[in-house]
């Protein structure tokens, strides 16, 4: 099989994921400085930005790992851009992962990238290809969180605080839920290479489902419960606390209420 020559535009940042990444830059600088006259809306498209960023990286992390492993027609694809409106499902890689998050906190980015597994030899390159997007939630995770246990929150302000503690839960809900062995997400495509071709069949029918059904099981109070019981602990580990992260997708959520913005004392100001 023969495909076209790559060429440098191949790999171009796109200007799309330039402008998001800089109303990133913008929202982010207009948080930390108090600019907005509600911190609500700075707070919102700062998060909101952040977070199509980290989907666009995640994507991207399948793709370039999948080049190195043998698949060259991704260039072609453009999925080396970074540009969102590449991916072969653009709603469910970047549309509904948002409305998840403005609809209950919760990060999870969606398929994306077409990757042609025929041109890869290997099982451990497979499960490394599926494995490259949450490692990168991860890698997101800890930077977001590095002010906090390294204690360096010494003159950030709260809002933008707040900030990076409701977008580290998301980092860490994206990183845990994606993970998991369930067919459809990265955590399946990690054990998939390694299952028998009878099993591997009889699952295949379930992965358009596979999504669904996790949401389907975390609206249940006692798994909501229990999930997010084990998200507020990973983080505590990683220094941010539950009131951090609470207030963060309070202001987020700046439609629903009050938008005073709580000192880490107690205390609004």
């Amino acid at each position: 099989m023969t495909t076209a020559p790559a060429r440098s535009s191949d790999r171009r940042i796109s200007p799309v994921f330039l402008g998001i990444a800089a109303v990133t830059a913008v929202a982010g600088w207009a948080t930390w400085t108090g600019f907005a006259d509600n911190p609500g809306v700075a707070v919102f498209l700062f998060v909101t930005a952040a977070w199509i960023v980290s989907l666009c990286l995640h994507e991207y992390a399948h793709a370039r790992t999948a080049l190195h492993s043998g698949d060259i027609s991704i260039g072609a694809k453009g999925y080396l851009t970074l540009n969102p409106l590449k991916y072969t499902h653009a709603l469910l890689s970047i549309v509904l992962p948002v409305i998840f998050v403005i609809m209950g906190g919760i990060g999870l980015p969606g398929g994306a990238v077409f990757i042609e597994r025929g041109r890869i030899r290997g099982r451990w390159k497979h499960s490394l290809i599926s494995a490259a997007g949450p490692l990168t939630n991860v890698l997101f995770a800890v930077v977001c969180t590095a002010p906090f246990w390294l204690d360096a929150l010494d003159g950030v302000p709260d809002a933008f605080r707040y900030a990076l503690a409701f977008l580290a839960l998301l980092q860490v809900t994206a990183a845990i839920l994606n993970s998991l062995p369930v067919p459809g997400l990265d955590g399946y495509g990690v054990i998939e290479p390694w299952l028998s071709y009878r099993i591997r069949r009889q699952v295949e029918p379930f992965a358009p489902f596979g999504l669904i059904a996790v949401f389907a099981v975390l609206w249940l109070p006692a798994v909501n419960h229990v999930f997010f019981d084990a998200i507020d602990a990973i983080l505590r580990g990683l220094g941010v606390s539950a009131d951090d992260s609470y207030w963060g997708q309070k202001l987020y959520r700046f439609w629903d209420g009050s938008q005073q913005v709580p000192s880490p004392d107690g205390f609004s100001r």
